[in-house]
């Protein structure tokens, strides 16, 4: 696998004052009497450049509402766009191609490829896109996560806390308009929670990235900027943390 790799994919666009912008999305499961309403007429808008957490209990519709603004799902009625860009009604292959370029994912489990070394798992998504990778950004990332003496190694030969910091790299080697992240920390304990929190806090901070979790832990969504949360499929509060930090 070739390391010798620039980017070229466009930068988010300043004048998009939001990452993502949603309208009366409705997005339903089953048929007849066994209809679930996963999301029921949800306008939302996802600041550029913060950290916003997504709340609720289970059924709330929290995972389907990541699930369709990331373009992984796809929605019954309504309007979803990802840095200006309206994704409903793409065909497969322009979805593709706007995940491969636009979004970064976290997954719970961090999905890296055992075969592969960090710097290999990093530059994944960018190999796959057949895109080329900022040797100068890829330096920063992995300078800022302090992994550039481990690049070399297989995910069997890191710490938890580096194959951490590895997944959260390789989200945002392509500079993408939104980070999701899928339940981060649900099954770590306190410590590394606290470390995958501190380097998703650090990717705002520092990056001006725009970072979406889902989590159903409190404590996490408080290290958000913003915590939206949802009952029945719809949103019933959503709290601008900034004014008390």
């Amino acid at each position: 696998m070739s390391t010798e790799l620039h980017a070229d994919h466009p930068a988010p666009s300043p004048d998009q004052p939001t990452a993502i912008t949603a309208r009366a999305v409705r997005r339903t499961y089953g048929q007849g009497a066994g209809t679930v309403t996963a999301l029921d007429e949800v306008d939302l808008d996802i600041e550029r450049g913060a950290f916003t957490a997504i709340m609720g209990p289970s059924g709330s519709g929290k995972s389907t509402l990541l699930h369709v603004l990331a373009g992984l799902d796809d929605v019954d009625q309504g309007s979803i766009r990802i840095d200006g860009t309206e994704i409903t009604g793409l065909s497969d292959d322009a979805l593709t191609r706007l995940r491969c370029d636009r979004v970064g994912f976290v997954f719970q489990s961090f999905n890296l490829l055992p075969m592969l070394t960090a710097e290999q798992n990093i530059l994944l998504p960018l190999e796959l896109a057949g895109t080329r990778v900022d040797r100068a950004w890829l330096e920063t990332i992995t300078t800022a996560f302090g992994l550039t003496d481990r690049m070399d190694h297989l995910p069997s030969q890191l710490s938890g806390g580096q194959v951490q910091r590895v997944a959260i790299a390789r989200a945002l080697i392509t500079s993408p308009a939104v980070v999701f992240a899928d339940e981060p920390t649900g099954n770590l304990d306190s410590r590394t929670t606290e470390e995958v929190l501190d380097f998703l806090r650090l990717s705002v901070d520092e990056f001006s990235q725009t970072v979406v979790m889902v989590t159903h832990e409190r404590d996490a969504a408080e290290r958000a900027d913003r915590i939206i949360s949802l009952a029945d499929g719809r949103i019933a509060s959503d709290e601008d943390l900034r004014g008390q930090r």
